[in-house]
């Protein structure tokens, strides 16, 4: 097995799909976790932002997109808000909500960290970009992984 399966369970796949269903159900915000084995020769956040044209995050309507990046044999991750999200929440706030991710890791509780990070996400992207009527799930919710 390797250590991208043993990172997380299907069942807590399934947990944290549902965490990103309920975190935009209340904004046009849009939130993706990607897993991979490593950085690929890259450090974490131009390997995010690799993987955040990739899976074309950057075509969001509102720039409100958000890639949660883990590398799991490096030990590392990255959370990327596109322009729109990035233009309205204070500056700490995704070393705060990476923060809050972080200690959950340390104790090996990965799918409780990704769950936090998540929500936390979700609630400021409620804050800045409400749900509307005409809103659309533009990307999936599902975990990807390299």
């Amino acid at each position: 097995m390797s250590k991208i399966e043993a990172f997380l369970t299907p069942e807590e796949e399934q947990e944290i799909v549902e965490a990103i269903r309920l975190a935009e159900l209340n904004t046009s915000g849009e939130i993706r976790v990607h897993i991979e084995k490593t950085l690929q020769g890259k450090d974490a956040n131009h390997r995010a932002l690799d993987l955040f044209y990739a899976l074309k995050m950057d075509n969001t309507k509102l720039q409100n997109a958000v890639l949660i990046y883990i590398a799991v044999e490096d030990k590392t991750f990255v959370i990327y808000g596109d322009k729109g999200i990035n233009n309205v929440v204070e500056n700490d706030f995704w070393n705060c909500t990476k923060d809050i991710m972080q200690s959950h890791f340390k104790k090996g509780l990965f799918k409780q960290g990704l769950v936090e990070g998540i929500l936390r996400s979700g609630e400021r992207l409620k804050q800045h970009f409400p749900y509307s009527d005409d809103d659309i799930n533009e990307l999936t919710n599902e975990i990807s992984k390299g």
